[in-house]
């Protein structure tokens, strides 16, 4: 029995002294995450911003274009009111 406990203690003694957490330690893995976060967080709010903004820029050149293509047929349709205009001015 004691040839087995010799031969545990050989083992921890090989694979190292446990290592105790201190509060330096707890310290500096807080620090560390901070730091993380720190650089990590103004990206992400930007990134979310720059989608924000293209969504909108997409929405309002849509709007556009459909503004764009009414105006092309309200146009089309003011020629023909004025062709027929000319054209019942000239029969009386």
């Amino acid at each position: 029995m004691s040839e087995k406990i010799e031969l545990l203690d050989e083992v921890d003694q090989v694979l190292g002294p446990n290592k105790e957490l201190n509060f330096a330690f707890l310290l500096y893995v807080l620090m560390l995450l901070i730091l993380v976060a720190i650089f990590t967080f103004p990206k992400i709010y930007i990134q979310q911003q720059i989608y924000l903004k293209s969504r909108e820029i997409a929405k309002l050149q849509s709007e556009y274009e459909t503004l764009k293509e009414e105006n092309r047929l309200i146009k089309s349709s003011v020629e023909s009111i004025k062709f027929k205009n000319q054209i019942l001015d000239t029969l009386f």
